[in-house]
């Protein structure tokens, strides 16, 4: 409908020949006495046409046409109240019913090709709560593009070479001699989670001390097979399944990463200094210069990291987004500095950086696990408050703000509580739909007439905008704080009328009307991964 009145609006500037470059602003007034929609397009236009903006006003009035717009008011100093007729919300209520699953998809992102690389955790270990505020904020973007026409990967970069690979397979060799009643120190920067003894623990079950000779090539293999796999289950029972999972030491192999500090030279970006080779980054985006090859001619961490962002380049995609946790915010010009330096646009990159998550109960903060005694993970969460309430917190908030993860409210079965609020709408339809249920849809509706039922309506049709905001602004949230909306409405109208009644063409009606709210929550919440109970 704002599109449709924008459409009106253009037309009527040229009738009056008025050129007006700029976007014509359309919103829903807060007060219902002033439209269901509103534009402050008169105002703009008064330092264009040195005119009264009332007046301007008067004019688009007496020059619009619009079989949509019912009645049009004009407030004081210049705003034009569009009030419409409700036939738009009742084919929209068809609409729904008709594509199911698909209400609220579009063709905006026109197949561009989004690679969204998120989690990437280091396989040394097991994933935590930054983590899982990372992965929920880009499983739900990657969700929300695809459901409007972008071609999305999820990526998740495989730190397993370097020396971060070494200490954990020194660390679980050590730790295997341990139980092998042998010493062997782990190293200075080695790891020492309960995952790693537990890795130990297996290796001597199976092979009791026959394995105390094996090369510590072996210890890192394992290591990294067996906790990458870990970490991969739990992000299945988190609902991210990646479509790729990128190798560093292939991407090694793929490039040999010494041409790619050659291209850098031959580019005129690298010089030595101290027996060292440098990145000169500074000349592009960073504040300082970068070593590429340290004195002793070992390769620096950024190498890799930049002959994989040049991978994804070469891949072909049109835009590559990264998020990353808030202490690589330095990192940030490195990269860019290196896509330039390599001769692509670093414009086409995006890094996002997500900010702390607190967890909270009984008022006081939660760092360690009541299991385990270490940090709390990503698998503690899901086990404390199961994968919807950790999905549907963790999609509430923008990413650029901290958090605080409140355990308490998240388990909570009452409407203080957002995600239950918001199931508990999805299940007390679906039971409604248990006990009555209407598949053929009239081609009129003709009793659901008053101000609670317009009201759900208009939510649900908004629903596509809300999807195309969130896909262009790259803001999971604005899906989140809509669902919540639209099951707010939903109570309200439910508190008020009666679905059920003895009237069985207004019990049709308002069926198919709650079974177009069920379909539009499951369709949101699917988009930020959480899945609505059928009964609570």
């Amino acid at each position: 409908m704002k599109d449709i009145i924008i459409n009106a609006l253009n037309e009527c500037l040229k009738k009056l020949k008025i050129n007006y470059s700029e976007e014509i602003e359309i919103n829903i007034p807060k007060q219902k006495e002033n439209g269901d929609y509103s534009s402050n397009l008169a105002l703009k236009l008064t330092k264009t046409l040195n005119k009264n903006p009332m007046e301007i006003a008067n004019e688009i009035l007496n020059n619009f046409k619009c079989e949509q717009v019912s009645n049009i008011e004009i407030k004081n100093p210049g705003f034009i109240n569009f009030f419409v007729n409700k036939d738009y919300l009742f084919d929209n209520l068809k609409k729904v019913l008709i594509e199911k699953d698909n209400y609220g998809s579009s063709n905006i992102g026109k197949n561009i090709k989004v690679n969204i690389e998120f989690v990437s955790a280091n396989p040394t270990g097991i994933l935590h709560i930054g983590n899982a505020r990372g992965g929920a904020y880009g499983d739900s973007l990657a969700r929300i593009m695809r459901f409007c026409g972008y071609e999305v990967t999820e990526e998740y970069y495989v730190n397993d070479a370097g020396n971060q690979i070494n200490n954990l397979g020194e660390s679980i060799k050590a730790r295997y001699y341990e139980k092998c009643k042998k010493e062997y120190p782990i190293p200075e920067g080695g790891y020492f989670g309960n995952e790693i003894i537990e890795l130990a623990d297996e290796i001597y079950k199976e092979h009791k001390d026959e394995y105390l000779d094996k090369e510590i090539e072996y210890y890192k293999e394992l290591g990294v097979r067996k906790l990458l796999n870990k970490i991969i289950n739990d992000l299945k029972e988190y609902r991210i399944n990646f479509d790729v999972f990128t190798s560093e030491k292939e991407i090694g192999k793929k490039y040999n990463l010494n041409s790619i500090i050659e291209k850098l030279t031959e580019n005129g970006y690298t010089y030595e200094k101290d027996g060292a080779l440098w990145f000169k980054c500074s000349e592009l985006y960073d504040e300082k210069d970068h070593v590429l090859i340290k004195e002793d001619k070992t390769l620096t961490y950024l190498v890799p990291d930049i002959a994989y962002h040049y991978d994804k380049y070469n891949r072909g995609y049109d835009k590559l987004i990264d998020i990353f946790g808030t202490d690589h915010h330095g990192y940030v010009a490195r990269l860019k500095s290196s896509i330039k330096a390599l001769g692509n646009e670093p414009e086409k990159l995006e890094v996002k950086l997500l900010q702390l998550v607190r967890l909270v109960e009984n008022n006081e903060i939660v760092k360690m696990s009541k299991r385990s005694g270490k940090s709390v993970t990503l698998k503690d969460l899901i086990d404390e408050v199961g994968v919807n309430a950790a999905r549907y917190y963790f999609s509430k908030y923008s990413l650029d703000t901290q958090m605080d993860f409140d355990l308490n409210l998240a388990k909570s079965k009452s409407n203080e509580n957002p995600v239950y609020y918001v199931s508990y709408a999805y299940a007390r339809i679906s039971s409604i739909l248990r006990e009555k249920d209407y598949e053929e849809i009239p081609n009129k509706f003709e009793t659901l007439n008053n101000e609670d039922t317009y009201n759900v309506l208009e939510k649900v049709y908004v629903f596509p905008e809300i999807v195309k905001n969130a896909a262009i602004k790259e803001l999971p949230h604005l899906i989140t704080n809509y669902v919540y909306e639209l099951a707010n409405i939903f109570h309200t109208y439910y508190s008020k009328n009666r679905i059920l009644s003895n009237d069985e063409k207004n019990t049709k009606e308002n069926i198919l009307l709650i079974k177009a709210v069920r379909q539009t929550i499951k369709n949101a919440l699917n988009l930020i991964g959480v899945i609505p109970p059928e009964k609570m």
